[in-house]
């Protein structure tokens, strides 16, 4: 008799996971231009998996603002922070095309190439 109560409130507990999954399914798509969850909005870190990997090219001008070097691209009136301080300050005052990963959240490009423009 045990058993059968057990194999019962299995059932019934599926049967209410099955219905509120559908049911979220349901009001995301009678709502698509709701609002992501906080989860949804953040970005992964650059180094998790999934995270965006793909290797740009940025050009401008790199200028002291503050403490920092960054890339001030005049054309998009753009700054982008920089996160190898030592290869940037190289180049200071000079056009470049700098070649990294974007990470949009924060505007800093994981910089993995900076030459001069000519």
């Amino acid at each position: 008799m045990k058993n059968k109560t057990v194999v019962s409130l299995c059932a019934a507990v599926a049967l209410v996971a099955l219905w509120l999954s559908q049911s979220s399914a349901a009001t995301q798509a009678a709502n698509p231009n709701s609002s992501p969850t906080a989860q949804e909005q953040t970005a992964p870190p650059l180094d998790s998996p999934g995270a965006a990997t793909e290797v740009q090219t940025f050009t401008g001008k790199i200028v002291k603002s503050g403490e920092k070097f960054v890339l001030k691209d005049t054309a998009s009136n753009t700054t982008y922070q920089l996160d190898d301080q030592e290869k940037a300050k190289e180049y200071a005052g000079k056009s470049v095309k700098v070649s990294g990963t974007l990470d949009a959240s924060t505007s800093m490009i994981r910089v993995s190439n900076i030459e001069p423009v000519t």
